[in-house]
């Protein structure tokens, strides 16, 4: 057996296991170029008001963690650095029928997730799914036209 044929029957493997996972690989865009376009905002009837999602030497925490806001604003969350997600927790939010599923994980610098705010007045908790128990949650108040 040649050099050639050994290299490519322990690569051959290698090239095979490429195409396995549950999920579509999507490229990073090259070093120095933004990440790809967000998904088109909802119709807002209010302000934009953008949480920042940051993991750094601080740890992980969303910029500003306690929001005020009026139904037909929307939370904008932009992924600073890390790779982060915003839920509003069902049992953590009790009694509220209207909550917002949780978003997918942003993970490239720049990518945002919009939350139309179609609930009621009231207080509601929201967190990062994977670093919640690290003090990645926050607080929206959700106040009367």
């Amino acid at each position: 057996m040649t050099a050639g044929t050994r290299w490519t029957l322990l690569l051959l493997p290698l090239f095979a296991l490429g195409g396995c996972g549950d999920e579509a690989a999507t490229p990073a865009p090259p070093a120095g170029e933004e990440a790809p376009p967000a998904a088109p905002a909802p119709a807002a009837t209010g302000n934009v008001i953008e949480i920042k999602a940051i993991t750094d030497d601080a740890g992980n925490r969303f910029e500003p963690n306690e929001i005020e806001a009026k139904r037909g604003d929307v939370l904008r969350v932009v992924l600073v650095s890390g790779v982060h997600n915003i839920n509003f927790l069902a049992d953590s939010n009790p009694g509220v029928a209207e909550l917002p599923g949780p978003s997918d994980m942003l993970q490239l610098p720049g990518q945002t997730h919009d939350v139309p705010i179609t609930f009621g007045p009231g207080e509601y908790y929201f967190q990062c799914d994977p670093h919640a128990a690290l003090g990645m949650v926050g607080e929206l108040e959700v106040e009367d036209d």
